[in-house]
């Protein structure tokens, strides 16, 4: 896979993306710049490279997508808008897209997938950029990974019908998570603050996800 790109996967085309992403209101350089730089079409099947740089998900397999451009920079920037992130939980590996630019904007990145097959490809594509601050775990996302926490930023990939409290308990004081919660077609992308006093919640937008999954498969 040429990770520069050409024709429909170009620098010119990625561009064009980012322009969008500006025009949706994203506006954290940082998460910008990443987005820019990162190949998206390594995450996805070659058949549908072209389509790489469109601003929609696409079927990465096993049931699963590689979300919406819009919707990884909306969550990155959530996640990094107050909070220095050192030390990041990602919960739902996928393809690793979303993996790669938060391994690019902090300084670790513990990520949990269930379903190993997954996991095995997009630890190859991080290989392949060379993003070495990144540990992988084959677990339930509904775990997360305590034995590394406390986090600075939580970001879950799929949607459980309530916050996993489980997860909440990773999360540091003055940390953050961002985590799609709701059935299918109902939806809320959800910001959750840890204070000395508890946890704050704030509805960002409405969103779609696939369900966030117990247990593990190959």
């Amino acid at each position: 896979m040429n990770l520069a790109g050409i024709g429909m996967t170009s620098q010119r085309t990625r561009d064009r993306l980012i322009q969008r992403l500006v025009e949706q209101g994203v506006g954290d350089l940082r998460v910008l710049d990443v987005m820019r730089k990162t190949p998206r079409h390594l995450f996805v099947d070659e058949a549908l490279s072209h389509r790489a740089y469109e601003d929609t998900a696409l079927p990465i397999g096993r049931n699963q997508t590689l979300s919406q451009p819009y919707i990884v920079a909306r969550m990155t920037e959530a996640l990094l808008q107050t909070v220095a992130v050192n030390k990041v939980l990602e919960v739902g590996t996928g393809s690793g897209y979303q993996t790669a630019v938060l391994a690019q904007l902090a300084g670790r990145v513990y990520t949990v997938e269930r379903i190993r097959s997954l996991q095995d490809r997009a630890r190859q594509r991080l290989r392949q950029l060379k993003l070495y601050n990144v540990m992988m775990r084959h677990a339930d996302g509904f775990s997360g990974w305590p034995e590394e926490g406390e986090y600075d930023g939580i970001l879950v990939t799929a949607a459980p019908a309530e916050i996993p409290q489980g997860l909440l308990r990773q999360l540091a004081v003055g940390g953050r998570m961002i985590i799609p919660v709701g059935p299918d077609g109902n939806q809320l992308l959800v910001c959750v603050t840890r204070t000395e006093a508890g946890y704050n919640e704030q509805v960002l937008e409405p969103v779609r996800f696939v369900p966030l999954l117990s247990g593990t498969i190959e």
